[in-house]
């Protein structure tokens, strides 16, 4: 990446261990495309009154930022159930694996590899 990984934790306290993860995370993207200008990572919590990690019943939300040359990959998970995302790993395991998802389309149509249909 030309401009490094930010991490911001809103509302929560900060962990070593979650920022660990979305490093290996971000990682696998730039092995996907290794034209990744900038990766921004957003995890919140839920406006309600809570400062840990491990606080239960409380969504988690992830915004994740990727700028491409020529385009910006986003994917925002803000869950309206409150029992959804309730645990942080798997909340930004959920919102990486859009992104991949993301990632992996913009490559493909950059090369060129879409599928269309064919002409009736």
């Amino acid at each position: 990446m030309q401009i490094p990984l930010q991490i911001t934790f809103h509302g929560i306290d900060h962990s070593d261990a979650v920022e660990e993860r979305i490093r290996e995370k971000a990682a696998k993207l730039e092995q996907l495309f290794d034209r990744i200008t900038s990766c921004r990572v957003v995890i919140e919590a839920h406006h309600r009154n809570t400062s840990s990690l491990h606080r239960k019943g409380e969504p988690f939300h992830i915004r994740i930022d990727l700028t491409l040359p020529g385009t910006e990959l986003v994917v925002k998970r803000d869950p309206k159930d409150a029992h959804v995302n309730e645990d942080i790993l798997v909340a930004l395991k959920e919102a990486f694996t859009n992104m991949e998802r993301q990632l992996k389309d913009y490559v493909m149509r950059l090369r060129g590899e879409v599928k269309t249909r064919a002409a009736q």
